[in-house]
């Protein structure tokens, strides 16, 4: 009888929502949905995951039942006994806990009344089905049609104060992956301040946990530190602007026995590029909270009567296959569901940029000369990076220029138009195709030293009379304002369309300070969001990168607008097999560039062999060379071609692909990845070996991902069973330190 109540419930709901809602389909079964209501309990289910809460009856409370594996239906929690100070909201599991009601843990929502108090009582009020997924307003957002995903909003209300609040989860039950939003409307007649709202909370049972997370900074982004969640609060975010390099938005946890392949996992992304916090906490009674949504110290939103505050959405997955189950979970969602690019899933062109070559000294027959050497190499690609622009104060060091967009005419006498037109006209060595021309950009940036900044000085952030704090010469635009959001659109836009340019890197160097009210950084964030939006949707043929002084923004809110990220400006090897593999922990390596430099490396002076450093980098969906060919040795120059048709090979299964970490670089001398295509029928397998080994052999390296029962061909060369490759495994043999294998897979 419970299933039948659930489907006459569900359908219901779907009735009145189509009436409420244009996003709901007519087809009202919950099992197609994975959305199930039976009365006020709530189920969202995927092939393998379950995620249920229900309506407390006294209370008006949301409660927490299950976030797992797949059940079919809730066990009651045993009724607690309420003793010392801790009352009854802080001895359960609660969806949208608040704080000053009896609760003592890290709240998800604190809004301050006009009267000054900070007291709410959130309780249910109604809920709509949704077929689809609706966007968020003026956010990034994962997006599906309604096959793809289905939508439960569940409202809530504070009858004291007049205050909604809207939970949207949204469930994509072929990738196991569960999405959350909050909305806080101020439908009363006084003003009221957002103080924190976090977008994902949830209760995990009483239990013992492990979190992961990527902590970094600059040239050493996305290590991954995994630590035991102790009792009491442990966290972390960014209060820079962004969402930097010192943490990523995201976060896992997972049983103390769980490894990369076996054992349960969760994990939480944050599609948003402002400051977060991410907070988990083991509270007195045992269960473990954890949330992630903005910053309570760069939020301060006030609304007015009428008034709403959106937050930024969460990404939770759930896999028992370790955290490469939850990995490969982010990496489809976002490939398909996140990034809008038509770039998304398909093959990049191997590209030679500029700048670790040339650095600012050069000029337009410097420049055109570094282009033919590109060409001749057989790259697809060239990108002209800093030092382009400027001319009342020309941008030959990192000092002046920023934000004067206009070519340098001392540099490039006939315009930038005219470089790309003689650069387009090459064509590239082993290739029926034309080179393709790239611009680099900094275009929320802007040096004092520049025409820009003495006409408008005050469009640059700062904090009243205190000193506007210059980092790497530069301060912040304050891309909130509206008119600095149409400036910078207006400057792109005029390059793009005078120019054939199929490639912008988008730069940021610094972060934010000195704001002049913490609102400031999420309303630079929606105007941020504004302008990329108008630029990818009018130059929908250019292929944008994002960067932040390598990863400092590597994160899903970029993603939506730029299908691929400067991984790090550290493009030593050896750190970059970390660096790449901390960083597909959640996002697709698709989405990395990646790129081969000169030796010794710029930031570490480490000498690496030419190989090693194109196999590392052939594992990001950009490869592509940051040096100049003219320093290249002859044996070098000559592997070139060979290694440019490899990366090439390569490619299309690392973008459109699925990844298992094979041996972790922080666990083995030996680290190794493979790539198999989403039909399991091709594959490649990256296997680096770090240092030398005297009288010892190579340990079988056991692949992962294969069907046991199929067949498979390694470099054309030997067949075995896809059992025997995953039990046995392969050994191979490396010569001395820095030597590395590519091999191809086939099934046969």
């Amino acid at each position: 009888m419970a299933c039948v109540r659930a489907v006459r419930s569900f359908a219901w709901i779907v009735g009145l929502a189509c009436v409420l809602n244009p996003f709901v389909a007519a087809q009202n079964s919950s099992y197609t949905t994975g959305v199930v209501v039976d009365g006020t309990s709530f189920a969202l289910n995927g092939d393998n995951v379950s995620y249920r809460f229900h309506v407390d009856e006294d209370t008006g409370d949301l409660i927490s039942d299950h976030f797992g594996g797949s059940v079919t239906e809730s066990v009651p929690m045993l009724e607690p006994s309420v003793a010392g100070w801790v009352g009854l909201p802080g001895r359960v599991k609660r969806e949208f806990p608040d704080l000053g009601r009896g609760d003592f843990r890290v709240p998800a929502v604190r809004i301050r009344q006009s009267q000054g108090y900070a007291v709410t009582d959130f309780r249910y009020k109604s809920h709509d089905v949704v077929r689809g997924k609706p966007a968020l307003p003026g956010l990034p957002s994962t997006f599906g049609n309604d096959d793809d995903v289905t939508t439960l909003v569940v409202r809530m209300y504070d009858n004291y104060s007049s205050i909604a609040a809207d939970l949207t989860y949204s469930i994509f039950p072929r990738l196991d992956a569960i999405v959350r939003s909050v909305n806080v409307t101020n439908q009363g007649q006084n003003n009221i301040t957002v103080e924190k709202l976090a977008s994902f909370s949830v209760d995990l049972p009483y239990d013992d946990y492990d979190m992961i997370e990527l902590r970094g900074d600059w040239a050493r982004e996305a290590t991954k530190v995994r630590r035991r969640v102790e009792y009491g609060t442990q966290g972390f975010g960014s209060n820079t602007g962004y969402s930097s390099h010192l943490h990523n938005p995201f976060f896992s946890l997972l049983s103390p026995t769980t490894t990369e392949s076996q054992g349960e996992a969760w994990g939480f992304s944050l599609v948003y590029t402002g400051s977060y916090a991410a907070e988990v906490e083991r509270g007195s009674q045992g269960f473990t909270r954890a949330m992630i949504g903005f910053n309570p110290y760069d939020l301060s939103w006030n609304l007015g009567p009428g008034e709403s505050l959106t937050s930024p959405e969460c990404v939770a997955a759930y896999s028992e296959k370790g955290i490469g189950g939850v990995s490969r979970i982010f990496h489809r969602l976002y490939r398909n569901h996140l990034m809008k690019s038509k770039f998304a899933v398909e093959t990049r062109p191997v590209l030679l940029n500029s700048w670790e070559g040339l650095g600012f000294d050069y000029n337009e027959s410097r420049i055109y000369h570094l282009a033919q050497e590109s060409a001749e190499l057989g790259a697809k690609l060239f990108v002209l990076d800093d030092g382009w622009f400027g001319n009342e104060y020309p941008r030959v060091t990192d000092n002046a220029g920023l934000g004067d967009w206009q070519a340098n005419k001392e540099r490039f006498p006939n315009g930038i138009s005219n470089l790309v037109n003689q650069v387009t006209a090459l064509e590239a060595a082993n290739s029926s195709s034309n080179l393709r021309f790239g611009l680099w950009f900094e275009p929320e940036m802007v040096n004092p030293n520049s025409t820009l900044y003495h006409e408008h000085p005050d469009w640059a952030l700062h904090a009243g009379d205190y000193p506007r704090t210059l980092i790497r010469n530069q301060l912040v635009l304050n891309v909130a304002l509206p008119e600095v959001q149409q400036f910078i659109i207006d400057a792109l836009s005029n390059i793009l369309s005078n120019a054939s340019i199929t490639y912008v890197k988008w730069d940021n160097n610094r972060g934010i300070q000195e704001s002049p009210s913490p609102s400031i950084d999420h309303a630079y964030m929606l105007g941020l969001y504004h302008v990329f939006d108008v630029l990818t949707t009018r130059f929908p043929d250019v292929l944008w990168e994002g960067c932040a002084s390598g990863g400092g923004r590597f994160d899903p809110g970029i993603l939506q607008y730029f299908p691929q990220v400067w991984t790090s400006d550290d493009t030593d090897a050896l750190m970059r097999i970390s660096i790449q593999f901390g960083t597909s922990l959640v996002y697709p390596p698709s989405a990395m560039g990646a790129h081969v430099s000169d030796v010794p490396n710029q930031q570490t002076g480490r000498t690496i062999p030419l190989l090693f450093r194109a196999h590392v980098a052939m594992m990001g969906g950009s490869f592509g060379f940051e040096l100049d060919p003219a320093k290249l040795a002859e044996d070098e120059r000559a592997l070139v071609p060979d290694i440019i048709a490899l990366a090439e090979r390569v490619n299309p299964i690392v973008v459109k692909g699925d990844q298992w970490r094979l041996n972790l670089p922080e666990d083995s001398n030996w680290p190794a990845a493979l790539f198999l295509s989403e039909n399991g029928s091709q594959g490649v397998l990256f296997y680096f070996q770090v240092r030398a080994t005297v009288d010892q052999p190579t340990p079988y390296l056991r692949l992962q991902g294969l069907d046991p029962k199929a067949r498979y061909t390694l470099d054309g060369n030997v067949t075995y069973s896809g059992a025997t490759l995953m039990r046995t495994g392969v050994q191979y043999k490396f010569n001395g330190e820095y030597d590395s294998k590519v091999v191809f897979i086939e099934k046969a």
